[in-house]
């Protein structure tokens, strides 16, 4: 059974990715229509560098794997720059 949440009750959730890295918090949803569009992270405190000083970043909803007691989303879904592989996040 599907179990519909608010959006008010996974606002500040943690988001992880599919291969476990944590990567921020939920921080404001984005609706077009009705219908969930985005979200924006609020990046983890040490992966601003990762991203040019940036605060945070829109995942588009269908990267988002799961959400629960935490959000996963795809690794894919993250941007990356140049390339290079997202740092291991302890």
């Amino acid at each position: 059974m599907l179990k519909i949440k608010k959006i008010s009750e996974v606002l500040g959730k943690k988001v992880f990715t599919d291969e476990g890295n944590f990567f921020g918090e939920i921080e404001e949803v984005n609706l077009v229509n009705n219908k969930i569009e985005s979200w924006r992270i609020r990046l983890k405190s040490g992966l601003n560098n990762v991203f040019s000083g940036a605060r945070g970043v829109i995942i588009p909803h269908n990267y988002v794997r799961s959400i629960g007691d935490v959000f996963v989303i795809s690794q894919t879904a993250v941007p990356a720059q140049s390339n290079e592989e997202m740092p291991e996040f302890a």
